[in-house]
């Protein structure tokens, strides 16, 4: 469909040309910014300059504008987004995959077979799963170091158009890596925690997996550690006036390394006659009640409970440390207070009140950030002296907007956020243009000085026509 203005504003509403397609439907519209058109792409913020040849390509909900696509220009990965808008990229617009085969459908699994000389290890996965994505960069580095010798190729096998596949192979969960010869498959890959190395290392020699005697679970072993559970947590933190929990994975490699001190320090805690307290240890696999409600999202994790209240605890990761500790636990000094709770200027915007703020204010500079992020880190000394410097006039405000805040990541999705910190210019709360000058007070203060003079001398020609 070719979009003049007029048409635009049709595909655009949500009365028009969204009725003539279902609901879970998509349409595409190309709007050609020649002379008929080109009110459209300057409203638009399209850059028209001649020596601009790219495709500017925007995504519109129900009406509205939702964000600019800056993901691959292919078919295949503009229909992926228009399904899911908010899904992640496939893997195969990762640059670092380029070494990847990556298959799409059945038909070219079996002729990737039936044709491929080299040995071949492929991944079946789904684009959802936390293990896949753990393991995709290992993948693709190995793809990389191996190449010209072995093939390694990834299939998403979720959709319900591969149970064949699933089936044939025993997909039962993702990934499931399968090893060829010939096209003929000989074994699965098993060492879902393998780096690189490991999966080229595995590759010089492939072998079948060897049966393995299943560890004993710690909690089964004996000794000192108390193994807690979410039925039982809150009633022990309660009868013992000092706690420190070892939040672990059975598969962790860093837990299995600290396991042995952490046994240890609560052997010698356990004998103390002056009870400094005691150790125990929750598998955050298991009890997935105290894994959320302490935010656990790595392991091996130290929470310290004194009197049944949570306190700060430093990073402990032997036997001595662990003894000193509870023998002496001090709380380290308090974090530094966040740009946000700081006394400030400044106003920090969430997803709710974004929009009804910046239509107050005539000029809203905005900075999307992170806040682990450096660059951000160095520029908000900056940006906060700039709110400072016009704190007193109530048409210009300098915002912030915490872009990994949950209630935020829509947003800054929806303004085109692609890298911390970005600048937006707001007009009354529409969007302006993008501030690329220096990061500087300097830099900022003069850019919004030069719209308040623009201002002034708007009013004074408007005085002069009176």
């Amino acid at each position: 469909m070719k979009c003049t203005r007029g048409a635009f504003k049709s595909f655009s509403s949500r009365n028009h040309l969204v009725r003539k397609v279902p609901k879970a439907a998509s349409s595409v519209c190309l709007a050609l910014c020649d002379a008929e058109s080109r009110k459209l792409c300057k409203k638009m913020k399209v850059d028209l300059s001649p020596k601009d040849k790219k495709i500017e390509l925007f995504h519109y909900h129900d009406g509205a504008f939702h964000m600019q696509y800056d993901r691959a220009v292919t078919l295949k990965s503009i229909v992926a987004f228009l399904k899911d808008p908010k899904g992640p990229p496939l893997w195969e617009e990762d640059p670092g995959a380029k070494d990847v085969v990556h298959i799409d459908s059945e038909k070219d699994f079996r002729r990737l077979l039936k044709r491929e000389e080299k040995p071949l290890l492929m991944m079946f996965y789904a684009p959802w799963c936390s293990m896949c994505k753990r393991i995709m960069p290992h993948f693709q580095k190995a793809a990389t170091q191996v190449r010209g010798h072995i093939v390694l190729a990834g299939m998403n096998v979720y959709p319900s158009e591969f149970e064949n596949i699933k089936e044939e192979y025993n997909v039962r969960g993702y990934p499931t890596i399968c090893y060829f010869e010939k096209g003929r498959f000989l074994f699965p890959y098993e060492n879902y925690g393998s780096t690189a190395e490991d999966i080229v290392e595995w590759l010089k020699n492939p072998l079948p997996p060897q049966p393995q005697v299943p560890e004993t679970p710690w909690a089964d072993e004996g000794g000192s550690v108390y193994h807690l559970t979410d039925e039982d947590f809150d009633q022990f933190v309660k009868e013992h006036s000092s706690v420190l929990v070892m939040f672990h994975a059975p598969w962790c490699g860093h837990c299995k390394k600290m396991k042995p001190e952490f046994e240890s320090a609560a052997e010698v805690l356990h004998g103390d006659a002056e009870s400094s307290g005691v150790l125990a240890a929750v598998d955050a696999t298991v009890n997935e009640a105290l894994a959320g409600r302490f935010h656990i999202s790595a392991f091996p994790t130290l929470k310290y409970f004194k009197n049944g209240e949570q306190q700060a605890v430093p990073a402990l990761r032997t036997k001595k440390k662990f003894i000193e500790w509870m023998q002496n636990p001090e709380a380290p000094p308090p974090p530094e207070p966040t740009w946000e709770e700081q006394q400030t200027t400044v106003l920090h915007l969430v997803g709710d009140n974004f929009r009804d703020t910046l239509k107050k204010k005539k000029h809203t500079l905005v900075m999307f950030y992170a806040p682990w992020c450096p660059h951000c880190k160095k520029v908000i000394p900056h940006f906060t002296a700039t709110a400072d410097a016009f704190k007193e006039d109530r048409k210009i405000a300098c915002a912030a907007v915490d872009c990994v805040k949950d209630k935020n990541q829509d947003l800054c999705q929806q303004e085109a956020v692609k890298a911390y910190p970005t600048f937006h210019y707001y007009h009354y709360g529409k969007l302006v243009e993008k501030y690329e000058s220096d990061r500087t007070e300097l830099g900022f203060t003069s850019f919004i000085r030069t719209l308040r003079e623009g201002d002034l001398k708007r009013l004074e020609k408007r005085r002069e026509e009176l």
